[in-house]
């Protein structure tokens, strides 16, 4: 039997309890960061409300004293002038306010960005060696066994040359046809006895069982492996374009790959920190200047994308669960498994180890954002549904 393929299935399952406690502190530091998000503008908010409410109030006392008859002309014109003055305030306010929501939502973001693309590199090492288990698709085919290459050795030996034939190198290793073919010559052939025949057919019939019955699902299983993995690299393209769109407007020109290889990350908050500064140097001379709110919307913008690119992360994980938890269905379907025992590859339970694994780790690790519902409308809007 050939287990060329057990180093690289080891290599999974080593890869797989590796990487797993590490991911899954990351899906708990992305939970945390959206709570400190929800949290710190709530506090922003809260703490405007408190610089607001003895401006309201004093709008309310300025309107009560316009109201009263005996108060003089220039007595009216200090206060409606007070009351401008009071509306600008407010005004100003409300511009820092939603400036200061910017730069938390942009910040926490970033760690976001930088958590997740983690994730999309952990996945894309882990379909990676997953796809170089090509070498599953060998212990699906009886060529690649021992004993069945015995089998074609002995029909080789006893076999009547005018009366046999050879199949081709192709034909030679496909599965059906060398089956086929090893079974006819077997049988056809008048040198070997019954006795030799009945042990050669009781020597393979378990490969020939296990192989047969399993070759089409560990196909599916490695090739639909490779379809996760290559929509985990479109995953991967998404987050790094969106990491540019994310840092254009500050200014910040290496790529994510570049800056997380680098380490680059206080540079762009030094960006940022530029970027702001510019912003509340806008905010103070023309608060209501229309270059502030571009300004502003070119920070808010891409966050929302971030948002977005959440929801198909989200989407792309329940995928991948509901993948692995097929291939385990599919992997544990073999009947003969416990008859069998001695005579199947120890590559096929390390396989279905594997598979337990990373349905684990779908779950834990790479499990989806809990960012839908109330907390979806939080983090965009600023509203709690259940205040």
């Amino acid at each position: 039997m050939i287990i060329s393929s057990r180093l690289y299935m080891l290599a999974f399952l080593l890869f797989s309890v590796i990487t797993c406690h590490a991911t899954h502190k990351n899906n708990y530091e992305i939970d945390q960061l959206l709570s400190e998000w929800i949290r710190e503008t709530n506090d922003i908010k809260d703490s405007y409300n408190h610089l607001n409410n003895p401006i309201y109030f004093r709008l309310t006392a300025i309107s009560n004293e316009l109201l009263v008859k005996e108060a003089t002309v220039e007595k009216k014109i200090s206060l409606l002038i007070e009351k401008d003055l009071l509306k600008e305030q407010l005004q100003q306010n409300k511009i820092s306010e939603i400036n200061d929501i910017s730069k938390i939502r942009y910040l926490k973001g970033l760690q976001i960005i930088k958590i997740l693309y983690g994730k999309t590199l952990a996945l894309d090492h882990h379909f990676a060696t997953v796809s170089t288990l090509n070498e599953i698709n060998k212990i699906s085919n009886p060529n690649n066994y021992q004993e069945f290459s015995n089998i074609k050795e002995f029909i080789a030996k006893k076999s009547e040359k005018k009366q046999g034939f050879d199949l081709s190198e192709i034909l030679g290793t496909n599965i059906y046809t060398s089956i086929i073919h090893s079974f006819v010559s077997l049988f056809t052939n008048s040198a070997a006895t019954k006795q030799e025949k009945d042990s050669s057919i009781r020597n393979i019939e378990c490969i020939l069982d296990f192989t047969l019955r399993m070759h089409n699902d560990l196909n599916t299983i490695y090739f639909e492996t490779v379809f996760l993995k290559k929509s985990n690299e479109n995953m991967m393209q998404e987050i790094e374009k969106l990491f540019t769109d994310y840092t254009k407007p500050i200014d910040y020109k290496k790529s994510l790959k570049d800056c997380r290889d680098m380490d680059d990350w206080d540079a762009v908050r030094d960006q940022l920190n530029s970027y702001l500064e510019k912003m509340e140097a806008a905010i103070s001379s023309k608060p209501s200047d229309s270059k502030v709110q571009r300004m502003r919307i070119d920070l808010e913008f891409p966050i929302d994308r971030l948002l977005q690119y959440i929801t198909q992360y989200n989407a792309f994980i329940d995928q991948g669960s509901k993948f692995y938890e097929k291939f385990g269905i599919m992997l544990d379907s073999y009947e003969n498994e416990q008859q069998c025992s001695s005579k199947i590859p120890p590559e096929y339970n390390t396989l279905k180890k594997g598979v337990t694994i990373a349905i684990e780790k779908f779950n834990t690790a790479y499990k989806p954002v809990e960012i839908n519902g109330s907390k979806m409308k939080e983090v965009l809007y600023g509203i709690n549904e259940y205040e």
